[in-house]
């Protein structure tokens, strides 16, 4: 039982409970995990390289989260943004390559929509074309990919989305991420 649950609000919070009192950028630990990644400034300094985008595992479900961040990054960014599926042909009215080698340019972000098991054959493609950056997705963690992409001297950022991480960046995230259309006079946290 901690402290909160048996009436006494003023407590400090439990060992279990100060994850969630962590200070924003803080790097919660999570067993199993050794791995640690870019910075908010590097991740920042990525985006801000970043001249085009490749997008691995793209999808023409509206339901899947590929595809609402292919929206995003084709309407809100000015990324030259390259879809990847062996399985469609176009998404959202722009051509589909089959890997990554297919692509007509050599993309700065890998960002990464595909299974566990999949990611290292991955990161090895993203390496054979010439990427800066493999970028694996929200809920997509493997150190094995990762220690293949930084060992060809690539950047990898784990466990992000890359949507929201842009939208962080340039004030336009609202807490279920999508843009407030809401303008503010207050600065960006990274412009200064």
């Amino acid at each position: 039982m901690n402290a909160t649950t048996s009436g006494d609000a003023c407590a400090l919070p439990t060992v279990t409970d100060a994850a969630a009192c962590a200070l924003p950028g803080a790097t919660a630990t999570i067993p199993g995990r050794t791995w640690i990644g870019p910075s908010q400034q590097e991740r920042f300094g990525l985006l801000r390289r970043a001249k085009s985008i490749a997008i691995v595992g793209a999808s023409n479900n509206p339901a899947r989260a590929s595809y609402f961040v292919a929206t995003y990054l084709l309407s809100s960014t000015a990324y030259d943004v390259y879809l990847v599926n062996p399985r469609e042909t176009r998404i959202l009215g722009q051509p589909v390559y089959a890997t990554l080698s297919d692509l007509p340019v050599v993309p700065d972000i890998v960002d990464v929509f595909r299974r566990h098991d999949d990611l290292p054959g991955i990161a090895q493609e993203a390496i054979e074309v010439g990427a800066q950056t493999l970028w694996l997705q929200l809920g997509s963690w493997n150190e094995d990919a990762a220690a293949i992409a930084e060992g060809a001297g690539l950047s990898v950022v784990m466990d992000r989305c890359i949507k929201i991480e842009h939208a962080r960046f340039h004030g336009g995230l609202h807490l279920a991420g999508f843009d407030t259309g809401v303008i503010s006079s207050r600065r960006q946290l990274l412009a200064r």
